[in-house]
């Protein structure tokens, strides 16, 4: 951009211009983004020790529960006709639940808000050196992060990273996640996840995550103790029985996500299925 059109922008946003204006005085940070925490090691003698604190956001990030939500409707004839042998109801609700649960992980993935694909860092996301992913990608992905637990890829990029590994020879290891077996790299289990998409011009992401709030990394959110709820989470509603005979339930599902630290997520852009 042109420095008159950049100094024209700024002076008709303040709020940008304050963001891209540097602080006077930054506080200081560690290579994960986390505050730094002030040590002495390896000193003899009297030395002076250095005081520090541990600093934390006086304005933390509040996360508000997505919802997912639908109506189920069953006619009572079906309900009381077709129980025997199976619970027609209980396995029409069973659907929906199931449903619910993928357009959640959907959410989980590409939300605006709490997507994990729109809140990586930006020093935590990687571009392919050719396109397609090479072992030499996965390795820089994986070198970001403390730990890593889990990479989740589209089952195209999946395929496009063995395709590399079979053009150099290698053969990436196997291991069990779940009762199922799924190829690893450096130990790391390479997931599938359709929830993940691809453009139009065959380009996708790949997700390195460190899980759980033990480790700082990435947890899901969810509201349990609901009335009527049955599974953690999601809670089935009888919201009554219409004038045409047909029986209602409200199926609801509260979620989010969050990043503990910017180390915890990362992600491997402008990657080529082929």
């Amino acid at each position: 951009m042109p420095a008159p059109a950049l100094r024209a922008l700024l002076d008709r946003s303040p709020a940008l211009r304050a963001h891209l204006t540097p602080s006077a005085a930054p506080k200081p940070q560690n290579r994960y983004g986390e505050a730094e925490v002030a040590l002495a090691a390896g000193h003899v003698g009297e030395a002076r020790l250095p005081g520090t604190f541990v600093d934390y956001d006086l304005s933390p990030r509040v996360y508000e529960l997505s919802v997912a939500q639908t109506i189920l409707r069953v006619h009572t004839r079906v309900a009381d006709l077709y129980s025997d042998p199976m619970d027609q109801v209980e396995q029409q609700l069973r659907l929906t639940v199931h449903a619910l649960r993928e357009r959640q992980e959907h959410e989980l993935v590409n939300n605006r808000e709490f997507g994990l694909l729109h809140n990586a860092d930006l020093r935590q996301r990687v571009h392919t050196r050719s396109g397609p992913p090479t072992p030499d990608d996965l390795d820089e992905l994986l070198s970001r992060r403390r730990k890593t637990h889990c990479l989740l890829a589209h089952p195209l990029a999946i395929a496009a990273f063995g395709r590399e590994c079979n053009a150099r020879g290698l053969y990436p290891a196997v291991t069990e996640v779940q009762g199922g077996r799924v190829i690893a790299w450096r130990g790391v289990p390479l997931l599938p996840c359709d929830k993940i998409p691809v453009s139009g011009r065959g380009l996708t992401s790949i997700m390195a995550m460190r899980l759980g709030q033990d480790d700082q990394g990435v947890i899901g959110l969810r509201r349990t103790g609901l009335s009527d709820e049955r599974e953690p989470g999601l809670s089935v509603r009888f919201t009554g029985i219409s004038d045409q005979a047909i029986i209602s339930y409200l199926v609801t599902a509260y979620h989010s996500a969050a990043v503990l630290v910017p180390d915890a997520l990362g992600l491997l852009e402008s990657v080529e299925v082929g």
